[in-house]
């Protein structure tokens, strides 16, 4: 057996709110005999939903609910999984399908010193791969973007120009600096500990110049000359540190530039690739991904794979075990450019392990390809019945016989009363036809707001609102 734990990134690195629907994706890498340790219990409708796919029978699996903590059952509290009334329970589960010896892996999405611990309290540590580093906080420091570009230099990968910066007066410098030299005129600060463009701010001179294709939740319009640095930095240095907790980066902008990422797993005796893709963002806002990676050359392929190797095998050598994404941009020029690692496992892995490979097997002939998209913030889904009912009636629903149609990735939770459900799902498709045609019969159903009425700066869909930091 093995006990998989669908916690998210610790609550003390970086604030997260309702992670109830995302964590449960951990349903799609369950097998016969699994434990699953959620946050809350079950959303019963999508665990059928998603073991229908994967033909794992429910009575296979054991599911625990962590007990609520400080985030109540929004969040896994890294302090509930060694509580000693649900280490009872573990126990207890584990004693029924034969003891601490029976578990073969702990597994968990969060490389969390939490799940060493845990681990530990079950006599199960060596289970859990990369034990020891993760108990001394080794996931913070493997998923810090400003360690990120130190160990990629170190590795010879190749970086867009920028700096790492501990001070207010070093931002305000390297921005400076940074602007003299980029042909763009623009650049991109980063806090350590985001994802998805969240945590990104574009700082751009020139009001035209194209960005909706970036993953940059901000945008702010410097003024000409130093005071405009100075008066950007002195409102937003609280924001990119985490009130000075972290360092800050600030890259060079690279305009037009392919998102891509190339996953690999790194284990005790050697790192091995596992994918490439394509990210895409609309309207700076991280749309959809395509596996397997499409349309590139063979020259930017083999530097992806290159780079993304040397970082995998970086990361390996400092005690770093389990999933890892390279993420990288193809520039103009076709160059590769590496961007961060994410050493976790990614919103990518369950896209391709499973959902592709898995359930579509794309690799088969005829050959398909799977595009995972978030739902737009300009759609309202009331909820996962609803969104279930439009594929049936639509014929979208996945078919098993042609390989194709929508397949919902997580359950459909509103966040709040009346607000629309956020989530996930992919399309497996025919490329020769590609994947628009169903998203668009998607969105005549659900679409209620005007793309352009939707801010990016915004988490979910509003009407458009000024935003100039």
């Amino acid at each position: 057996m093995r006990i998989l734990v669908g916690n998210h990134i610790d609550p003390s690195i970086r604030e997260r709110g309702d992670m109830r629907a995302w964590t449960q994706r951990l349903f799609w890498f369950a097998r016969p005999g699994d434990l699953l340790v959620l946050c809350c219990e079950p959303d019963e409708a999508f665990l059928d939903y998603a073991l229908a796919h994967t033909g794992v029978p429910r009575s296979k699996l054991t599911i625990l609910a962590a007990p609520a903590g400080a985030w109540d059952d929004r969040l896994l509290d890294p302090a509930s999984l060694t509580s000693p009334a649900f280490l009872k329970t573990a126990r207890a589960a584990l004693d029924a399908a034969g003891g601490p010896g029976a578990v073969s892996e702990v597994f968990a999405l969060w490389p969390s010193a939490s799940v060493a611990r845990f681990a530990a309290a079950l006599d199960i540590a060596h289970r859990f791969p990369g034990a020891a580093f993760f108990a001394q906080g080794g996931g913070e420091i493997g998923n810090n973007k400003a360690n990120f570009r130190a160990l990629a230099a170190a590795a010879g990968v190749p970086i867009l120009p920028g700096r790492v910066c501990r001070s207010h007066a070093e931002a305000i410098d390297a921005t400076r600096e940074l602007l003299e030299t980029s042909g763009s005129g623009a650049v991109v600060v980063k806090q350590a500990h985001n994802g998805a463009g969240v945590g990104n701010q574009l700082l751009v001179r020139d009001p035209q110049l194209a960005v909706d294709h970036v993953g940059a939740r901000h945008l702010h319009h410097l003024t000409p000359g130093e005071t405009g640095i100075a008066a950007y930095w002195e409102q937003r240095w609280a924001w990119a540190s985490g009130d000075g907790r972290w360092p800050v980066v600030i890259e060079t902008f690279a305009p037009g530039a392919d998102a891509v990422y190339s996953e690999y797993y790194a284990a005790a005796t050697g790192t091995w690739p596992t994918e490439m893709g394509r990210l895409l963002y609309v309207g700076r806002r991280l749309s959809h991904q395509v596996v397997p990676l499409d349309e590139v050359s063979d020259p930017v392929r083999t530097a992806l794979l290159d780079g993304g190797t040397r970082l995998a095998e970086t990361y390996r050598a400092f005690g770093y075990r389990g999933h890892l994404s390279a993420d990288a941009l193809v520039l103009s020029d076709q160059s590769v450019v590496f961007t961060e690692v994410n050493a976790q496992v990614s919103g990518s892995l369950h896209i391709y392990q499973q959902v592709a490979r898995r359930v579509v097997d794309v690799a088969a002939a005829p050959r398909r390809q799977v595009v995972e998209y978030h739902v737009p913030p300009s759609w309202m889904v009331p909820d996962f019945a609803t969104f279930l009912a439009a594929l049936d009636e639509t014929g979208l629903a996945y078919d098993p016989h042609t390989r194709t149609g929508v397949i919902v990735s997580m359950p459909a939770i509103p966040l709040a009363p009346g607000a629309p459900a956020q989530f996930v799902f992919c399309i497996a498709y025919d490329p020769a036809t590609g994947y628009d045609h169903a998203f668009a019969r998607l969105g005549e159903r659900f679409q209620t707001l005007p793309a352009t009425a939707v801010d990016a700066s915004e988490h979910v869909g509003y009407a458009a609102v000024s935003f100039s930091s």
